[in-house]
């Protein structure tokens, strides 16, 4: 019940983008069968719409991997800071984990487990409710996209970024948060203007792990100094 109650908000911005998704498919040349066959098998919304753009301008299959491989990397980033949390989990529990790795699921896993112990029930529960409305809204887009002629006028591209926002800033107390995210932010703008998509994503996400790198270990040392201190005062 807390998975459904944490997913339930989330479907808002999820299901339009799926709808999206599933009409640019449609539009693109695809079948209703192959745009869900899409969604079954990689099940990335962004990976999955710049793939369809690249095959739509007959873009080389290299160009289409690489563009995937990178978007997709901060799966990478997510796994490795999931992998702590995933102690109680099964190894069949943790191969279905990671297959269901998506952005808000990553975040939903992180902000439950700073909170309590994060269960293979609230974990699998989110994500499969999670792969199942994304497979639904797929179906539906691709049925029935052609009665939304321009996704943009009712603004349905913009509900996921305004999402990813929010999750983001949930996580702003969190110490050194804003020098990584600052950091991974201007470093994303700086790429994006000079290579453009899609290794904004990924040199972003680069940038804030070296940043949390050099600063991490230097702040928990002075925090250590700091208590020896203290305790020799006393």
């Amino acid at each position: 019940m807390a998975a459904i109650r944490a997913l339930a908000p989330v479907f808002l911005a999820v299901l339009p983008f799926g709808l999206v998704y599933g009409a640019v498919a449609v539009q693109e040349g695809l079948t209703v069968l192959q745009a869900l066959g899409f969604s079954a098998t990689i099940f990335a919304g962004a990976s999955q719409l710049a793939a369809l753009q690249l095959m739509g301008i007959g873009a080389p299959l290299w160009s289409v991997l690489l563009t995937v491989f990178a978007l997709n990397f901060r799966h990478v980033l997510y796994s490795a800071s999931l992998s702590r949390h995933l102690g109680t989990f099964s190894g069949p529990q943790k191969a279905l984990a990671f297959f269901l790795l998506v952005d808000p699921l990553f975040g939903a896993a992180e902000a439950r487990a700073a909170k309590r112990r994060l269960t293979p029930a609230f974990y699998l529960t989110y994500g499969i409710l999670m792969y199942l409305g994304w497979q639904l809204a797929t179906l539906a887009g691709a049925s029935f996209g052609e009665l939304i002629e321009d996704p943009e006028a009712f603004g349905l591209d913009f509900v996921l970024p305004v999402y990813f926002l929010g999750l983001v800033m949930g996580f702003r107390k969190r110490g050194l948060f804003y020098p990584v995210a600052g950091t991974s932010l201007a470093v994303s703008v700086v790429v994006y203007w000079l290579a453009g998509p899609p290794w904004h994503v990924s040199f972003g996400g680069l940038a804030g792990i070296a940043v949390a790198a050099v600063i991490g270990p230097q702040k928990r040392a002075d925090a250590a100094i700091g208590e020896d201190r203290a305790g020799g005062a006393a």
